[in-house]
């Protein structure tokens, strides 16, 4: 499989498959890479899954998919809720 996420410090090589695991995220596959190194990276980072048309609409312009921004605002604003309720029990 070859890693298509432009960031990711393997963009472009090919790895071995070595299966697939999930977690709370969804799923995430193991690829092998030539020094036996395991990476874990979900399947939209991969040529497995088809390309997005987002992503392709973008021209390479935007950092960011709209999906991926909105899953981060529900990270930060979980991870909000959990440090106030922390802070109200202190008090």
């Amino acid at each position: 499989m070859r890693v298509t996420h432009p960031f990711h410090p393997l963009n472009g090589q090919r790895l071995q498959y070595a299966g697939a695991r999930y977690n709370r995220y969804g799923k995430r596959l193991l690829l092998t890479a030539d020094d036996g190194t395991v990476w874990s990276v979900p399947p939209q980072w991969t040529d497995t899954v088809a390309f997005d048309s987002e992503v392709a609409m973008g021209q390479g312009r935007s950092f960011f998919r709209v999906v991926d921004l909105l899953e981060l605002t529900n990270l930060v604003e979980h991870l909000a809720a959990e440090r106030r309720c922390k802070h109200i029990a202190k008090t």
